[in-house]
């Protein structure tokens, strides 16, 4: 091999690497965006979402298939949008829940405070 035959190889290796860098980071990230919003959308479900939020809940949930519908595809940048609105609907159901249930405690609590005020009224 000549010099400028070897400079050629260095270069055409060089930047072969580059792009297979290029390429797995796309596939990577997609795939840890997916799996991240497919445990939002579970939390989510499990604290109650589909219950107290049932439009967000539904909204994650086909997000989230469209994401994983655009891995199947090999749209890795369209998973990853698909993915984070997923989770950002998710998350906001989660939300919902979780204010929904501390609203229905904090009204229980009320009544149990308002019960005990009557009966130290009536014993007095």
């Amino acid at each position: 091999m000549t010099n400028n035959s070897r400079r050629w190889f260095t270069v055409l290796c060089g930047s072969a690497a580059i792009f297979a860098v290029g390429c797995t980071s796309l596939k990577t990230p997609a795939t840890a965006d997916v799996a991240v919003s497919k445990a939002a959308v579970d939390s989510a479900a499990g604290a109650g979402g589909a219950q107290y939020a049932p439009v967000e809940m539904t909204a994650a949930r086909e997000k989230l298939a469209l994401a994983n519908k655009a891995m199947v595809a090999k749209d890795y940048k369209l998973a990853r949008d698909m993915a984070s609105q997923a989770q950002v609907d998710a998350k906001l159901a989660q939300g919902k829940a979780d204010s929904a249930k501390a609203q229905a405690a904090a009204d229980a609590l009320q009544d149990d405070i308002r019960v005990l005020r009557e009966e130290l009224e009536r014993n007095l």
